[in-house]
């Protein structure tokens, strides 16, 4: 029996639900903990940040407006596919960072259950920040959520895969779409995430995921005019300072990066309500009968 060559895998951005390589055909070399060679990813330019801006904008009418109950049910087939994948994952997080199988896949598991726990916040988060307002007149005031729009993403460098849906799932939960730049050194299981993405019913282009420098590519999504917030995550005080300034430039909302010693811990809500705006309502209410008398 003549001996086989392994077919190895080739990594690509996810852009507008496709899988193009980078714009500018360069590519990385990507190692593990002990410097060993695990694959070449694409490395992100410009343009291709540009292009997924490009392709998180247009998908963010309909994904937006899909009623709240909608998105819960695609998140929720995500971690139904994740839960198919988690052999793969562990693999590539134990691989990423230096962990045993067994830590690997504890990981795995508490990213899986981060996801339906996003998904099943997306028809509640409205009831918890939104609610009708006591006025003094003869009106009904009532506040809600809508999301901010298209949010740049900094995956945190260090926890590749839960760490990364810890950032994501909160932004795609409320109605907004995502740019995602993945780990810098660590970029596979966020580039094995999107193949999911793409199989799953999320629509293309409400997630887009890069790899690369995460400078190179946070800079021009720090200045594009048609991104709405960031969360610099993944970028360090200096990094995180110089983009700060850049995105004020069209009144972008910046999270700045948070220590977080544990992802595993309870995020509570705080990422969700980052990337959300207030609209307020006001509304006559009107007078029944000949009497005069309102609601």
């Amino acid at each position: 029996m003549s001996e086989r060559l392994t077919v190895l895998k080739t990594y690509k951005l996810y852009v507008g639900g496709k899988f193009p390589r980078s714009e500018s055909g360069r590519v990385y070399e990507v190692t593990d903990s002990k410097g060993n060679w695990l694959a070449n990813a694409p490395l992100s330019s410009r343009k291709d940040a540009r292009d997924a801006v490009v392709a998180a904008r247009k998908a963010f009418g309909g994904w937006s407006g899909a009623t709240a109950y909608n998105r819960g049910q695609v998140l929720y087939r995500v971690a139904e596919m994740l839960e198919g994948r988690r052999a793969q994952f562990v693999h590539e997080v134990a691989d990423a960072e230096g962990l045993s199988k067994s830590k690997a896949a504890e990981q795995v598991d508490a990213t899986i259950d981060r996801w339906v726990w996003y998904a099943g916040w997306t028809d509640k988060i409205a009831q918890v920040v939104g609610g009708g307002n006591p006025v003094a007149g003869p009106f009904f005031n009532l506040s809600s959520p809508e999301p901010t729009g298209v949010v740049a993403v900094l995956a945190p460098q260090k926890s590749s895969f839960l760490g990364l849906v810890s950032v994501l799932a909160p932004v795609i939960a409320t109605g907004n779409t995502a740019v995602v730049v993945a780990s810098e050194n660590a970029p596979l299981p966020a580039l094995s995430l999107a193949e999911v993405l793409a199989t799953s019913d999320v629509p293309g282009g409400v997630v887009n995921v890069l790899s690369g420098r995460t400078a190179e590519i946070a800079t021009p999504l720090a200045a594009h005019q048609d991104v709405n917030a960031m969360d610099l995550a993944g970028a360090d005080e200096v990094l995180a300072k110089e983009l700060e300034i850049a995105a004020a430039d069209n009144l972008k909302r910046v999270l700045r990066p948070q220590p977080v010693d544990d992802w595993s811990a309870a995020p509570g809500t705080d990422r969700m309500t980052a990337f959300l705006e207030t609209k307020t309502v006001w509304h006559p209410t009107g007078s029944l009968g000949a009497s005069g008398s309102a609601y």
